[in-house]
């Protein structure tokens, strides 16, 4: 019978518990979704590395009032988030969000034409152009839906919003995505 690797549940448990090793698993595990999304919030690598430093060490210290049954990531992530937004705002920092989003391989491997490479790239300039001239709400629940992918639980959970706030809000951010990128 194989060892099967344990869920995030059973991390969270054993970390809450004092072990660290659990801890670091987990770390390990999201680590790179903390990074993009702590990114995503504060349009600086610098700002982002250390919203995640900063975030993991708030989860270590609050993982007694992490709930059982919960799920570790959008936990996580809220934790990241809030600190990056923390950031952002005591910097009073207004930069453009530099998002990056990556083109799916829609080629099956074959090598695009010179023309389709800089059609792409102006597409998805234009496309980060538009988003970042969308105000803070809006870029936040496209860049949780969107770049980062998460559900629209795991996004109400990231941005401390209802679920039905999740719907409503991306909603009217992709009619004003797709106003700014008529325009």
């Amino acid at each position: 019978m194989e060892d099967r690797p344990p869920t995030d549940a059973a991390l969270a448990e054993r970390a809450k518990q004092g072990d660290e090793r659990a801890f670091e698993e987990l770390v390990r595990a999201y680590q790179g979704i903390a990074f993009r999304a702590a990114y995503l919030l504060t349009g600086s690598a610098a700002d982002a590395e250390d919203a995640v430093q900063i975030g993991f060490v708030k989860a270590w210290a609050a993982l007694g009032r992490f709930r059982r049954g919960a799920e570790f990531r959008p936990w996580l992530l809220r934790i990241v988030a809030n600190e990056a937004h923390n950031r952002r705002r005591s910097a009073q920092r207004r930069e453009s969000l530099a998002l990056r989003a990556a083109a799916a391989d829609a080629s099956g491997g074959a090598v695009p034409s010179p023309e389709a490479t800089t059609l792409d790239h102006e597409t998805r300039e234009a496309l980060l152009d538009a988003v970042n001239r969308l105000d803070e709400r809006d870029r936040d629940v496209l860049a949780c839906r969107y770049f980062l992918e998460l559900s629209e639980r795991e996004t109400a959970e990231v941005l401390g919003v209802r679920h039905g706030t999740v719907k409503s809000r991306t909603a009217r951010a992709l009619e004003r995505l797709r106003a700014e990128m008529t325009e």
